[in-house]
């Protein structure tokens, strides 16, 4: 693969995590395929960037802190495969013991084409967080 189209994909990779870790919703649209797809970690997927960017807003709303740490990074082609951690509080609704913050180990595989992020797979444990979705009803 060319050097430059490289720097170019992991350019494009790093505004996207960077716009995710701000919750800057219309950057992440911007960044966005119009044939975006999201695939969550139980194979579910929504198609369309429209769709996507109410997604972005609603998930930010739930968990208003919710950030991405990348720990490794891994290139094959346009595809991009990284490694790192996932975290957030359910509605800023935290509490003495901190019972509504979640920290897991996840994946995210992402796949660049024509410097737009065409498609987004998580992969990750989210039992802690449905347990806390699931104490907050």
């Amino acid at each position: 693969m060319d050097k430059k189209l490289k720097m170019d994909i992991k350019d494009i990779f790093y505004q996207y995590i960077d716009a995710i870790n701000e919750h800057n919703v219309e950057k992440i649209y911007h960044l966005m395929a119009d044939d975006y797809i999201f695939s969550d970690a139980w194979g579910g997927k929504s198609k369309g960037n429209d769709k996507m960017k109410n997604g972005w807003k609603d998930y930010f709303k739930m968990f208003p802190d919710y950030r991405i740490e990348i720990t490794d990074i891994y290139f094959d082609g346009n595809k991009i495969a990284v490694f790192g951690l996932a975290s957030g509080t359910f509605e800023n609704k935290k509490t003495e013991l901190n019972e509504n913050y979640w920290k897991v180990p996840a994946a995210w595989q992402a796949e660049i084409i024509n410097g737009k992020i065409k498609s987004w797979q998580v992969y990750a444990d989210q039992k802690k967080v449905f347990d806390i979705l699931d104490k907050n009803k």
